[in-house]
């Protein structure tokens, strides 16, 4: 078994470091403190390919491997979740929901904008009603003359005001519940169709988070993705892959987190010698790393699961929670280790600490994690 990266992924990780380092860093707290998402740098990232990593050269994608995406959110990360956000979001859930389930005439014509950058994607599932219970959602679809007709809204929805192509779940059968539910491509512009708040958020500030708003919505019948009632279905397993990209999101927070602490602890002395000297730090430091690392190994397990075409249900499950976690335990030693400089802003801990609580939460909480990894242990018995 091979640990080392491969020279095509050392590259990628390489590009991405560079990037986040020249083309992000100068501007993290100036975005985070506007709530202003960094457009121009999207267009930069769809410019190098990071926003069509996985899918095909067919539909302008980079056509990268799981293993190069998750070390390409994990770099990003280090440096600025709220972009590793975008990178995932954007990737994993719309652009993969269209590049899975949608038939060729819809990737045709929705794919090249999304993977080249030229637009960005939302993905619309939770609702105010509905969080870790998705399947009660109320937003409906009415068929009619050709069309659906789509009433509802659609809440905490990443790149709801700046995305101009949005996956849509919607109730087109009551009476069967879950398999009731169906997904549908909307374009902004389209005639009620709009956005509504935009959530002020704790942390993830730059990345653009707001309520989507349906209002007799026309959707043409052939926006329809697969068939009626394999909506809540698909989405099932786009979170799977998406869990993934969170997991690589969170190994990436972990990791600047420790890399701050690291630098921090050899320049900051206290009774005549460095904080790296002390004990203490000694062992916070190295907790830090050794969950770290194992996290990094059930994350890369499940991208080569998924790079290999084997069910990464219980993987993609275990790395998101796992590494959720390690991140939180690790922003929390960074401030601690960083004492009173990590409660401000002119360290970057501080913005790590905020950051990283949505990484226990969004594409599925801990519990439901845990959830997910009982159900399918206590299969395989």
């Amino acid at each position: 078994m091979d640990f080392n990266l491969t020279e095509q992924e050392l590259s990628v990780q390489k590009l991405a470091r560079d990037f986040a380092q020249n083309e992000i860093a100068p501007f993290i707290m100036k975005y985070d403190e506007s709530q202003e998402f960094p457009m121009e740098i999207a267009k930069k990232l769809g410019d190098i390919g990071f926003l069509g990593i996985i899918f095909p050269e067919e539909y302008g994608g980079s056509n990268f491997s799981v293993m190069e995406y998750a070390i390409i959110v994990e770099e990003i990360s280090k440096v600025d979740p709220s972009m590793g956000l975008t990178i995932a979001a954007h990737n994993g859930l719309c652009t993969n929901h269209i590049f899975t389930f949608a038939n060729n005439d819809l990737k045709k014509k929705y794919l090249p904008d999304l993977t080249s950058g030229r637009k960005l994607g939302a993905w619309g599932l939770t609702e105010n009603v509905s969080g870790s219970d998705a399947a009660g959602m109320a937003t409906t679809a009415e068929r009619k003359n050709g069309h659906y007709i789509i009433n509802g809204s659609k809440l905490f929805i990443t790149h709801g005001s700046v995305g101009e192509t949005a996956v849509v779940t919607a109730v087109t059968d009551k009476s069967k519940n879950k398999n009731g539910i169906s997904a549908f491509i909307l374009e902004k512009g389209w005639k009620g169709f709009s956005t509504g708040k935009k959530e002020n958020k704790l942390g993830m500030r730059s990345s653009d988070t707001a309520e989507l708003i349906f209002e007799n919505v026309e959707v043409p019948a052939e926006n329809l993705i697969g068939e009626e009632g394999q909506g809540f279905k698909q989405c099932m397993q786009i979170l799977d892959g998406g869990r993934i990209a969170i997991a690589a999101l969170s190994l990436g927070i972990a990791q600047g987190a420790l890399d701050a602490s690291l630098k921090y602890a050899k320049q900051r002395k206290q009774f005549g010698k460095a904080l790296s000297e002390f004990q203490g730090i000694q062992f916070k430091l190295s907790d830090m790393a050794t969950e770290i690392d194992a996290a990094r190994l059930l994350v890369y397990k499940a991208a080569f699961y998924r790079d290999n075409g084997r069910d990464i249900n219980l993987q993609a499950a275990m790395a998101k929670y796992y590494a959720s976690e390690v991140a939180t335990r690790a922003t929390n030693e960074a401030i601690q280790i960083h004492g009173g400089y990590g409660f401000i802003k002119e360290f970057p801990v501080e913005k790590l600490y905020r950051d990283v609580k949505l990484m226990t939460i969004g594409e599925g909480t801990s519990e439901v994690q845990k959830m997910v990894i009982a159900r399918n242990i206590l299969n395989m018995f």
